[in-house]
């Protein structure tokens, strides 16, 4: 925890020089301001804006799920959380907030080229229906077991808001709702934290890197470790919220706080969970018995640990948790695939018809997922999460060495360990080819890795080329 709060000083500081932030620029609120989604709003509610739109159930969930495989989860969150995620969403921020608020297929394709844009404005839209999808069931199963309201009751509820919130301007639902659960999600994790510090629980000590996961014959550290913890060290979906809040902001020294601040709140979030999950349980061992008694079902954990440990209080935290976080993550996910697809078609989101006009298909698609098999869905989305980090640390990359800079390394590093984590898992995991955790299947994983990193350094050394021809 002290490593990341000193990051913010540190290595947050360094990236403001490395980017050279001008608190004197002209920034897209300002040039560009609609009065819907260009509109500026005070950096305190644009960070928790960002710390709900990138939190959701991720540093919660993820965290529990990462801590069966014991005290190694808290180095990935910590090293991850600093020099992969913050540098990420920061970097990310950055560069939208320098490209006037565009979203990420547009900056992709401006730094990687014709066909990395054509691939991402069909997969990054795709991906955030698949999220909004998802975080329309799991909100409604809950709610409806725990109320009288029938299921489809409250699937029809949630898509209403859904709706609302992607349409209206961003100050009138989004800015105003999100920085009350966002300062409930901080709550929360500052009372577990209390409650590990003054409580009788003992955090188990990092002695090895073994596997400590009930199925780590299938669920090997590397790469599912890093596919597990998501949200909680890098998650490309973070990237594609950044331009809603690049939209907002009304200076540029506002990046870090915003950006990189609300990446390492996050990591601090699911640092606590982790340690709390190892901690309640009595130890990784148990925790690991109860997630497979339970189907690996973090939510009813999270209810457990809550309602035991923090009494009523407890009980609403931890629906905001498992049910207000997911739906705040779904709505931004709808509103940032309408953001890509107007910014795409060049189509002015200033008109409701306009906006309505992109939005309905979207959220027809996103219907349709819903009444899709939950676990098919989440299988893949994780995977697909971080394969977005991906190509958005390459964007990153390719950014840094148009500008000539020798520091491109600390983002063509991550991008590199990103890039195999991914490919390792296509050929480890049951999801995809199910080789498991053989020498062959982190051979292919690795010549893989080799061949997308060469073709990405020859997109980027040919986009700067064209850029120097021009």
């Amino acid at each position: 925890m002290a490593v990341l709060i000193a990051s913010y000083f540190l290595y947050g500081k360094f990236l403001d020089k490395l980017t050279g932030v001008d608190g004197k620029a002209q920034v897209p609120s300002e040039r560009l301001y609609d009065g819907v989604d260009y509109m500026p709003l005070p950096r305190w509610r644009i960070f928790l804006i960002q710390l709900l739109n990138i939190a959701g159930t991720g540093p919660i969930f993820g965290a529990i799920l990462g801590a069966c495989y014991g005290p190694v989860a808290f180095l990935w969150i910590t090293i991850g959380g600093v020099l992969f995620g913050a540098m990420h969403d920061y970097m990310a921020g950055v560069i939208s907030l320098r490209n006037d608020g565009k979203s990420l297929s547009e900056i992709i394709g401006k730094y990687l080229g014709g066909g990395m844009h054509k691939l991402s404005t069909i997969v990054i839209p795709l991906l955030m229906v698949l999220v909004g999808g998802v975080f329309i069931v799991t909100p409604s199963q809950i709610l409806a077991d725990k109320t009288d309201f029938p299921y489809m009751a409250w699937v029809a509820i949630i898509i209403i808001y859904y709706f609302v919130a992607t349409i209206l301007p961003i100050d009138k639902v989004i800015g105003k709702i999100y920085p009350i659960f966002g300062a409930a999600l901080i709550a929360m994790a500052v009372m577990l934290f209390g409650v590990m510090v003054f409580g009788d629980y003992q955090i188990p000590e990092l002695t090895s890197f073994a596997n400590m996961h009930f199925n780590a014959e299938n669920l090997p550290i590397i790469p599912t470790l890093f596919i597990s913890i998501a949200c909680g060290a890098i998650s490309g979906f973070h990237a594609t919220q950044s331009p809603l809040m690049a939209r907002c902001m009304t200076n540029e020294k506002q990046s870090r706080p915003i950006f990189f601040g609300a990446m390492i709140s996050e990591s601090i979030i699911a640092l606590i969970w982790a340690g709390v999950a190892m901690a309640f349980f009595g130890g990784v061992e148990a925790l690991n018995d109860y997630m497979q008694a339970n189907g690996s079902n973090a939510g009813v954990a999270v209810s457990l640990i809550c309602d035991t440990t923090l009494g009523k209080i407890g009980s609403i935290l931890a629906i905001m948790g498992v049910v207000i976080a997911p739906i705040t993550s779904g709505d931004t996910a709808f509103r940032s695939a309408r953001l890509i697809l107007a910014d795409l078609l060049h189509y002015d989101q200033k008109p409701i018809y306009k906006r309505l006009i992109v939005s309905i298909p979207l959220f027809a698609m996103g219907v349709g997922i819903a009444f899709m098999e939950f676990d098919v869905i989440w299988r893949y989305f994780a995977w697909s999460n971080q394969a977005l980090s991906v190509i958005t640390l390459w964007m990153i990359t390719s950014w840094l060495m148009r500008r000539g800079s020798r520091w491109s390394i600390i983002a063509l590093i991550p991008a590199i360990c990103m890039t195999y984590v991914c490919s390792s898992f296509f050929f480890v995991s049951g999801q995809f080819v199910g080789m498991g955790a053989t020498p062959l299947a982190y051979i292919y994983g690795g010549a893989a890795t080799a061949v997308i990193a060469g073709l990405m350094m020859y997109l980027i050394r040919k986009n700067i080329k064209n850029e120097a021809n021009i």
